[in-house]
């Protein structure tokens, strides 16, 4: 018998056509804690084997937050730091590279990992930053958002998806698994609402429209598709995501923090019609941070529980067209509650797939 929960109990390498198995529905979001990435990739692998994914270390500092990883990404666009942030660059410069180099190392990590534990996993996970949470975070030369020269954005959304198209490639080559791409845009919000200030202070960036909003998005969505991905998952933990934008793009699962979730009658009926859909939901139920002893598994799975049941939705969907993650990333986290994070995921998709009769 296997001693890996992602191999059969002969060991032999699972039939990409079989339905998911519930360990292989559980993952993380992207971040945590360090800056070692060959623990980092330890802890995923050895707590996630079914469903690892390329992890994000921003404690590295320039070039490991979610806008430098993107960044390193875009092809023939570089960026640098200045003292107000991430900023257009002439030519690719020592920061930049580190960028590329840092995310390379990840890569590598997991791989090496995967390899030297016998972990088979079906499908293993990237991260990437979208279009709309890129060009806020990057100025062009003039000090202003990318995101205030419609010609600038659709530059970098066109190199970032070039990019994506090789970093997909690379890593389903690399670790011989089918690779699902989630798009992170913590920004999009106030993108969409127009509230990010302009550098003075004083005033605030243009409102971008809904349709080119989904626009964008869609651009990465077919780029990452183009390349192989075998799913494409939108990741939005803000309280009131714009869950309709983001499902029109046409993405196969949406991850939130069911944690922060509005439950305003709008949210949850934009929730519902996603999950009625072919949409699956990817719903992140274990706190990021330790809060005293570590929750029981009811717990955890109540409010999860508890959003199926005022859907109208039959518990089972839990277990067949959800993903269980952390309520978002775990770079906050210590080590050992990182660990037990994760962990959580996995019994929690385990218990959902064979629920108690206490539940």
């Amino acid at each position: 018998m296997s001693d890996l929960p992602g191999l059969p109990d002969d060991g032999s390498v699972p039939d990409p056509a079989e339905p998911l198995r519930p360990e292989e529905r559980a993952t993380g979001i992207g971040s945590l804690p360090g800056v070692d990435h060959h623990e980092a990739a330890r802890v995923v692998v050895g707590e996630l084997p079914s469903f690892p994914h390329v992890a994000e270390l921003p404690d590295r500092g320039v070039g490991a937050d979610m806008v430098g990883r993107a960044a390193a990404l875009l092809i023939d666009l570089a960026v640098e730091v200045r003292p107000s942030g991430y900023r257009v660059a002439q030519r690719p410069g020592g920061q930049h590279r580190r960028g590329v180099d840092l995310l390379g190392r990840d890569v590598d990590a997991l791989d090496t990992t995967i390899g030297e534990t016998g972990a088979a996993p079906r499908r293993v996970k990237t991260q990437v930053a979208g279009p709309w949470t890129l060009c806020a975070g990057v100025e062009l030369r003039s000090g202003n958002r990318v995101l205030t020269d419609r010609g600038a954005v659709a530059e970098f959304t066109e190199s970032l998806a070039e990019g994506l198209r090789g970093h997909v490639a690379e890593l389903a080559r690399r670790t011989g698994a089918g690779v699902v791409v989630q798009i992170d845009e913590p920004t999009l919000p106030a993108v969409l609402a127009g509230s990010l200030p302009t550098p003075s202070g004083y005033g605030t960036v243009r409102a971008v429209p809904g349709a080119e909003a989904r626009s964008g998005l869609a651009v990465l969505v077919e780029a990452a598709r183009d390349a192989g991905a075998v799913g494409v998952v939108a990741h939005c933990c803000h309280p009131t995501p714009p869950l309709a934008l983001l499902g029109a793009t046409g993405v196969d699962g949406m991850a939130v923090d069911l944690l922060a979730l509005d439950r305003a009658p709008a949210v949850l009926d934009a929730l519902g019609e996603l999950w009625d859909g072919p949409t699956e939901l990817w719903l992140g139920l274990v706190p990021t941070l330790a809060e005293g002893p570590a929750p029981e598994l009811a717990a955890l799975a109540r409010p999860a529980l508890d959003l199926a049941d005022r859907l109208g939705f039959d518990r089972a969907r839990l277990a067949d067209r959800t993903v269980v993650t952390p309520a978002c990333g775990l770079a906050g986290a210590t080590p050992a509650w990182t660990r037990t994070a994760l962990a959580r995921t996995v019994e929690l998709a385990a218990a959902f797939a064979d629920p108690p009769s206490s539940w």
